[in-house]
């Protein structure tokens, strides 16, 4: 099995929706959820709302996250980006403005890929890039309980502790955890 991440950029527009398809059985959210004003409504929206403004994001050049390829088809998904541009993630879990913050907000393994390490494998990936690229800290947001695999959109708590990510705050909708990216040379 052949792996690969890659930024999300201009020419990966298209395997983003090819991932997020109904023909994928991921077709509704577009992961457009924090790009959103509120949660009201949100379970109302359409695949087509959602694939809408995720185009609009396109349009002003906003890549959001990572592409796991295996053998060259895309399998998985991580959104990341700098913390405070996710207002509605800020406000919810009443955070302070941090520039300097990252955020991990949501993954999306394809259901016959899950249970092979490949989300841990594509969320190394991407802390790698981060280093490279000068982030100095990252943020993640897992749900406390999920009924199921389908549930855990903003990744399970484990992964996270299983690549360094510690408790940050336990007090809020959902746990914040935190890793501070050592430079890479």
């Amino acid at each position: 099995m052949e792996k690969q991440v890659l930024p999300l950029d201009a020419a990966l527009r298209g395997d983003f929706f090819r991932l997020h398809s109904t023909e994928c059985g991921e077709g509704w959210c577009c992961c457009a959820a924090w790009w959103t004003a509120t949660w009201d409504g949100w379970t109302d929206r359409t695949a087509d709302e959602n694939r809408a403004l995720r185009e609009e994001l396109f349009d002003r050049n906003q890549f959001d996250g990572y592409l796991l390829y295996v053998d060259g088809r895309p399998v998985g998904w991580c959104q990341v980006g700098p913390r405070d541009r996710f207002t509605k993630l800020t406000a919810q879990l009443r955070l302070e403005p941090d520039e300097s913050a990252w955020a991990v907000t949501c993954f999306l393994i394809l259901p016959a890929f899950r249970r092979q390490g490949l989300a841990r494998f594509l969320l190394s990936e991407v802390l790698t890039d981060l280093r490279r690229r000068g982030v100095q800290r990252v943020e993640a947001y897992p749900k406390p309980a999920a009924r199921d695999d389908g549930d855990l959109w903003n990744g399970p708590e484990s992964l996270f502790r299983s690549l360094g990510f510690r408790t940050l705050r336990d007090d809020a909708p959902r746990k914040i955890m935190s890793l501070d990216l050592t430079p890479v040379p």
